[in-house]
């Protein structure tokens, strides 16, 4: 056993300097290596990220909002329609909504218009989001117009800044009184845009929304599970797009690692026949070759992880944001709080370290069978 050890070490020692030997060749794979780990790494890293903020998020929304759907559109629901689901064994409050879409052709960007309900607001005076802030420059005590649904510009005084802690949710959000949201946007009296319920038992929410839809059949309940479910596959769709326009790279890397598994120069066929002459076994040169690859495929796969981290949790996705966020002008600029799970780790190690071993084991092999007299003769 101690002999076996010492020849274990002897090989390692050995592994490492043939590495530093090639250290061109060996330094373009490993660049490549990382560049791909990276690459998938910070797909996976950002759209489980997004995935875990949207959840995060909705904890806090309505379990059920029911919405009022008039030939196949989306459109106001009348007040009355809350006093007859209160009526609905099961659910506890019923509250209407006030918002609604504004189009800034200024500045080319939507803006969320909401009625304040905890923030009292005096008449004239708005809140606006961080992102409207900072695109428009406008901060509190300004005074900033905007043209209501009958072509009249109106203006508002600024009475607050929406925490910059909250962008993702408030970054292109407008916060005005009810009176005013009602005369700005032209919704009458008497109509909400939907309405938000409370229930007892959430286990009850699916059995309610079919109650709520056999009394009123022009409604459409909408459970917060579904959002989730929307959020999530919307995510893994932009994702996976991604992978899939990066896995033309993704082949020509293991198009690269068979290539120089399999392309011996001849300083490295050389190297095996002497190494067979004095006295290695086979299984001595697949457990060198075995170490070269996973000192390579480890290495690239730390460096490309670390480096992806970085990217998504400290740089807020600078490379890919745009691509998983969506279009938009107003982005909201917040950090992502890291979620990561073994799940993740265990799939890019399967996506990356995985193929390049495989695409190196049968070459391996046949460099260990090589006859070291015809090397050497050669």
């Amino acid at each position: 056993m101690p002999h076996t050890i010492e020849k274990q070490r002897h090989i390692i020692d050995f592994t490492l300097a043939s590495l530093l030997r090639r250290r061109g060749k060996n330094g373009a794979l490993f660049t490549v290596y990382t560049l791909i780990v990276f690459i998938l790494a910070s797909v996976m890293f950002f759209t489980y990220a997004l995935k875990e903020e949207a959840a995060q998020v909705l904890k806090g929304a309505p379990e059920i909002v029911v919405q009022r759907s008039l030939q196949g559109r989306y459109a106001p629901i009348p007040l009355e329609y809350a006093a007859k689901i209160r009526g609905i064994r099961g659910v506890m409050a019923v509250r209407p909504r006030l918002w609604g879409y504004y189009y800034d052709s200024v500045f080319l960007a939507n803006y969320t218009i909401m009625t304040a309900e905890s923030i009292p607001l005096p008449p004239g005076s708005i809140a606006i989001g961080h992102g409207i802030s900072r695109m428009r420059r406008a901060y509190e005590g300004d005074t900033i117009s905007f043209t209501g649904v009958d072509g009249k510009a109106r203006n508002f005084t600024i009475a607050k800044i929406l925490p910059q802690e909250s962008q993702l949710l408030s970054a292109d959000l407008i916060l005005m009184n009810e009176d005013e949201y009602r005369e700005f946007s032209g919704l009458p009296p008497g109509l909400a845009s939907d309405l938000t319920l409370k229930v007892r038992n959430p286990k009850e929410l699916t059995t309610i929304a079919e109650k709520i839809v056999k009394a009123l059949p022009d409604s459409r309940p909408i459970i917060r599970n579904e959002i989730l479910r929307t959020y999530d596959a919307l995510f893994s769709w932009r994702g996976g797009l991604l992978i899939i326009i990066m896995s033309a790279a993704v082949l020509a890397f293991v198009i690269f690692a068979w290539d120089k598994a399999s392309g011996l120069s001849a300083e490295e066929k050389k190297e095996i026949g002497i190494l067979k002459a004095v006295g290695w076994e086979t299984s001595d040169i697949l457990f060198m070759k075995f170490w070269e690859g996973m000192t390579v495929s480890l290495t690239s796969f730390l460096a490309g992880t670390i480096l992806a981290y970085g990217h998504i949790f400290f740089t807020s996705a600078a490379l890919f944001a745009p691509v998983l966020k969506g279009w938009s002008v107003l982005y909201p600029v917040f950090r992502l709080t890291p979620f990561i799970n073994p799940g993740q780790i265990a799939t890019l190690f399967f996506l990356t370290v995985v193929p390049y071993t495989v695409t190196t084991i049968i070459p391996s092999w046949r460099a260990a069978t090589i006859d070291p007299d015809s090397v050497l003769r050669s």
